[in-house]
């Protein structure tokens, strides 16, 4: 009976504990249960406090070169002002074309009355001193077309004139030029138009070519800025892996010190370096944040100074020939107008100085109708031709050579100006050459820059460990961390050096030689 109990015994055993378990795995469902339907409540909330940082604000993205470079040529002052100028070349370029235009103008005088005492001279020829009340009142339209061959101007108008007099029975008279034609022609002058007309269009494109160089002037000047903040920034990211790796040398340095494995110069010379990668993490965070500054107040970008800047990749600089470039160069840049336009101006002045100090005549000329009546109507009733021609001349006869001295000047005024403009001119070549020659030089410095940073900085790892073994010494490893941190610098100014070469390139030739098309047409007009 006792085995017989005691096997019946063994399932009750057996399911109290299958039992025991359900019930915990209950539990633990339950638990499990909970603790998904907290997370779903508060995991947005918990990730977005990780997201956010302290200050309750997103993190600033990256920056990089281009988009500092495309909100810099919209926002900043330096961008407006270019804008602004290129605004009032197209003004002033509308204002030389209206020259060429007919004007239409309406003047008039509504009233002019008068009541005083006036000089009036009688009948038998003599004068008496009369009281007078008076107006007289005038209107007219002109419509005046300047001669650009000639520098002549012919004017066609149409006047009204109405007088009252307002003594005894009153008088009341109308005199009217329904249509006047005349024309003012100078002879043997200086034609103003002629010269504004080969020299303003010039002016113009010059001035357009000029804004598409100001922005690429722009973008330059902003790589520089951004390569400045970029190289104090490596050298803070620089200081702080060789503060913590200094942190790092001193600590292993004390417990071999402990282990009598190093001497206590050595470990003085590990608690100085640490003491002077501190002092250059710290240097080199200020300097970040004032080349940061830097680019702030020339972008007008609201840059925060410890926001990190993207490290961009080699500069687009194809093969590109110094003849290439030069002909481009000839072909967009403003240089070329300006020079052309340099010497058309001082051939004006010379033209000028002649045309104003010699000889001088004007001829003027004008037929119109006229007639006058007591009535509006009447006066445009039968109306009689008028005519008028004048020839005024004016020649100096004896001047003592101040007219020759006038003439002399001028030209050797434009002999200089000749001689300026081809001594600019081949300065600009040399320049344009001298610059496509170095595209395939910085490539290579760049290639080398980066293989010597991937070498140096695999070497100082190496240097680093091997150093922890106790096989090289202290001052090998300040060596390799040395060359190291000379190579990342070298690596970051090969790479700003392109760069920079690559938009100088632009604004010299103001060619885009990575898409093979102009500059001039794409923004210039």
């Amino acid at each position: 009976m006792h085995v017989t109990a005691q096997r019946s015994a063994l399932p009750f055993c057996a399911m109290k504990t299958l039992s025991f378990y359900l019930d915990v795995l209950r539990l633990w469902l339950l638990m499990v249960s909970i603790v998904a339907l907290l997370l779903l409540i508060f995991a947005p909330k918990v990730l977005l406090a990780q997201e956010l940082p302290a200050a309750g604000r997103p993190p600033q993205a990256v920056l990089t070169l281009p988009q500092v470079i495309d909100l810099t040529l919209v926002q900043s002052a330096v961008a407006k002002q270019a804008h602004t100028n290129r605004e009032t070349s197209l003004w002033q370029y509308r204002s030389f074309r209206a020259d060429y235009k007919p004007l239409l103008a309406i003047d008039g005088v509504l009233p002019n009355y008068s009541r005083t005492i006036l000089a009036v001279q009688q009948p038998d020829g003599t004068t008496n001193f009369r009281y007078v009340r008076i107006n007289t009142s005038n209107v007219g339209a002109t419509v005046t077309q300047g001669i650009g061959l000639t520098g002549g101007k012919v004017t066609v108008g149409s006047t009204l004139q109405r007088f009252d007099s307002f003594e005894g029975a009153g008088q009341r008279l109308y005199n009217s030029n329904p249509v006047a034609i005349g024309l003012s022609q100078p002879l043997g002058g200086f034609n103003q138009l002629s010269w504004n007309k080969r020299i303003e269009p010039l002016r113009y494109q010059e001035s357009q070519r000029q804004y598409v160089e100001e922005r690429e002037t722009i973008a330059r000047r902003v790589t520089e800025l951004y390569f400045d903040v970029l190289l104090q920034q490596v050298n803070a990211q620089v200081a702080r892996q060789n503060l913590r790796a200094s942190e790092e040398l001193l600590r292993t340095g004390r417990e071999k010190s402990k282990l009598g494995r190093l001497s206590e110069n050595d470990l003085l010379l590990l608690e100085l370096n640490l003491l002077g990668a501190r002092q250059a993490e710290m240097q080199a965070s200020v300097d970040a944040q004032n080349a940061a500054l830097q680019l702030k107040g020339y972008t007008g970008l609201t840059i925060d100074p410890t926001a990190a800047l993207d490290v961009p990749g080699a500069a687009p600089l194809p093969g590109v020939t110094p003849a290439a470039a030069l002909q481009q160069a000839r072909q967009y840049r403003r240089e070329g107008l300006m020079f052309q336009r340099r010497l058309l101006e001082a051939d004006r002045n010379v033209a000028q100085v002649k045309g104003t100090t010699g000889f001088q005549a004007n001829l003027t000329a004008s037929f119109g109708l006229t007639s006058s009546a007591e009535q509006l109507s009447g006066s445009y009733i039968n109306p009689a031709d008028q005519q008028q021609v004048r020839l005024g001349f004016a020649v100096p006869i004896v001047d003592w050579g101040k007219t020759r001295a006038a003439v002399k000047t001028a030209e050797l005024a434009r002999q200089q100006a000749r001689v300026t403009v081809e001594q600019e001119q081949l300065t600009f070549e040399q320049s344009v050459l001298s610059q496509a020659g170095q595209v395939d030089l910085l490539n290579q410095q760049l290639q080398l820059a980066a293989r010597a940073d991937t070498l140096a900085q695999r070497r100082y790892d190496i240097a680093q460990a091997t150093y922890k073994v106790g096989r090289i010494t202290l001052n090998d490893l300040n060596i390799a961390q040395g060359e190291k941190d000379r190579a990342k610098r070298s690596y970051v100014a090969a790479l700003r050096a392109c760069w920079v070469a690559y938009f100088q390139l632009r604004t010299l030739t103001l060619y885009d030689f990575e898409r093979q098309q102009p500059l001039v047409t794409a923004q210039a007009e």
